[in-house]
């Protein structure tokens, strides 16, 4: 390749970022979850948008303090359902803490429910993995929270309950909540 041309400083588009429009909604259920809001493109770091109706109404750090005290109830509990639901509605509030901490409300029309562990990967794609492990789980929540028997094995809510701890500090350290110090959690 030969040398890059220069340009001058007047030939340079302004880097005012421009409004930009909602994609249209499509009727096809193959759209991913993140194709329904749109993030502007700016040179600056601003805050990605959802919808106002799937904003938490608490602050991270609020949300925070009750996925930790949701860790500390799944702990005691010795019905293994209610352990899985209760460790896994604790890690739906860890993602609620991202969302508030990484997103704005914007105001648009209600359409169908929204997953927090939609927007979790819309907000954070760093924490996807976990958002795609949590959405699998949620109907065996949901079955447990209901008093289906037998839905969940103690292994499986025990399980659970570790992925949800790991989770929470996982969130805490994203959000600089907690000082990196995961040792200490291992040797607990």
């Amino acid at each position: 390749m030969g040398p890059i041309p220069l340009i001058e400083i007047d030939q340079v588009e302004s880097t005012r970022p421009t409004p930009v429009r909602p994609r249209q909604r499509t009727k096809s259920k193959s759209a991913s979850p993140s194709s329904r809001w749109v993030m502007p493109p700016s040179p600056t770091a601003e805050l990605p948008s959802v919808p106002a109706h799937a904003y938490p109404h608490r602050t991270p750090s609020q949300l925070l303090v009750l996925a930790r005290r949701g860790l500390d109830e799944a702990a005691e509990n010795r019905v293994d359902g209610l352990r899985y639901a209760t460790a896994h509605i604790a890690a739906l509030r860890a993602a609620a803490a991202v969302v508030a901490a990484r997103a704005k409300p914007a105001p648009a029309r209600r359409s169908k429910l929204t997953s927090v562990w939609d927007l979790l990967s819309f907000v954070a794609p760093e924490l996807g993995e976990w958002s795609v492990f949590f959405a699998a789980s949620a109907g065996k929540r949901v079955a447990a929270e209901a008093g289906i028997p037998r839905v969940v094995t103690r292994r499986e809510a025990d399980d659970l309950l570790r992925a949800a701890t790991s989770f929470v500090s996982v969130v805490e350290l994203a959000l600089g909540l907690r000082l990196p110090g995961l040792l200490d959690e291992l040797v607990a």
